[in-house]
């Protein structure tokens, strides 16, 4: 971005950067396969855990490619991990049984609430997620931050999604600011920071795991171990914002 211009508002990505989606998806499966007498089926939760990723990864991605529409992508996906040919209803039910188990153990990063709190004055704050607002919505209430975000935009409805930077432009249409005075905060490093960047956005990875140590940090992206870092990185005079030093 250019020396001069002042990031005045943070986008945030949702699973794994505001929310511990791993996490709860972990422990939401297990449960689930659990009370379903599925866990031996698939040699246990770490082999069910791997399967269920791969098969979410395979179809969200025809899902972002514009291949599928949200449920239909989902019911894809419960069907090929269960090899099962289910109805749309049966297909359905499933999902929504797993959903209760996942949505039991949903929690926040511990970062979270105190980087909002730093910012609250100075930026303002939206989402742009790779989902749908009917998912993340309900989410973000139940977790506390219902009236954190003055914009909520998803995949889903957008009919785009990250990187495309059609996505982020699309989010930058709706807080009224240039790509440039908005700052993207996500847990990946291409698809959300990279991307933030290829659209005119300052990109910021979101490194909790301690990827760098086997991934490049891609161009023109800035990387973060935590969200305590982040007031820091938004107040750095590289960024054209006022100085937090006398």
């Amino acid at each position: 971005m250019a020396a001069n211009t002042e990031v005045k508002a943070v986008l945030w990505d949702v699973d794994d950067t505001l929310f511990d989606y791993t996490g709860a998806d972990t422990a939401g499966l297990a449960a689930h396969l659990r009370a379903e007498g599925l866990l031996e089926r698939f040699g246990g939760p770490e082999a069910a855990l791997a399967r269920w990723r791969t098969l979410t990864r395979r179809h969200w991605g025809r899902f972002a490619a514009g291949g599928v529409g949200f449920l239909e992508q989902r019911r894809d996906r419960v069907r090929d991990f269960l090899d099962t040919p289910l109805g749309d209803a049966e297909a359905d039910a499933w999902f929504e049984a797993y959903f209760g188990h996942y949505e039991a153990a949903w929690t926040l990063f511990a970062d979270v609430l105190p980087a909002l709190d730093a910012l609250a004055a100075s930026h303002r704050h939206g989402v742009l997620s790779n989902s749908s607002v009917s998912v993340q919505g309900p989410k973000l209430g139940s977790l506390g931050l219902g009236d954190r975000f003055e914009t909520l935009l998803c995949a889903a409805e957008l009919g785009v999604s990250k990187p495309d930077p059609g996505a982020f432009r699309a989010a930058a249409r709706a807080l009224g600011l240039a790509p440039a005075e908005i700052a993207y905060v996500g847990d990946e490093p291409w698809i959300d920071a990279r991307g933030a960047v290829d659209a005119g956005l300052v990109g910021v990875w979101l490194d909790r795991a301690g990827r760098r140590a086997r991934e490049a940090v891609p161009e023109g992206v800035h990387r973060i171990g935590g969200l305590a870092e982040l007031p820091g990185l938004l107040g750095d005079t590289r960024f054209g914002a006022p100085s937090t030093f006398g």
